[in-house]
């Protein structure tokens, strides 16, 4: 598997994003990507140049998101890594014994390709991983 994993963008749950999208816009002149919906929460991503800031907002009171928000307050909730391979890099995580959330790709945000690996075995980081 060749080795240029890039940081592809870190996801910040928030309590609002209304609340938490006028310093990226206002202060910092980002501009936001239409709201979309996934796992349970909106999403509003916000482009710094190639990696992205996703602002997670849970949509219920059960979301993981919400569970998130309920344990740990506002924060960075998951580092997502771009890698060229997502099923060569999720057999070498299995390979390894790494812990998998998702044992196999699924779908996210933007329609691309994910898995989330369990932060048991990442440093306490829940780790995102895609394509």
């Amino acid at each position: 598997m060749p080795h240029d994993p890039r940081i592809a963008h870190v996801g910040v749950a928030v309590p609002s994003i209304a609340d938490a999208l006028p310093f990226y816009r206002d202060v910092l002149g980002l501009t936001p990507h239409p709201p979309e919906e996934a796992d349970g929460a909106t999403i509003v991503s916000l482009d710094f140049g190639g990696p992205q800031l996703e602002l997670l907002e849970p949509r219920s009171p059960d979301s993981p998101i919400a569970r998130f928000l309920a344990r740990r307050g506002p924060g960075i909730h998951h580092v997502c890594y771009r890698v060229p391979d997502l099923d060569a890099a999720l057999a070498a995580c299995r390979r390894l014994g790494y812990r998998l959330v998702d044992e196999a790709p699924r779908i996210g945000a933007g329609g691309r390709r994910i898995a989330f690996l369990h932060p048991k075995g990442t440093a306490g980081i829940l780790l995102e991983l895609t394509e």
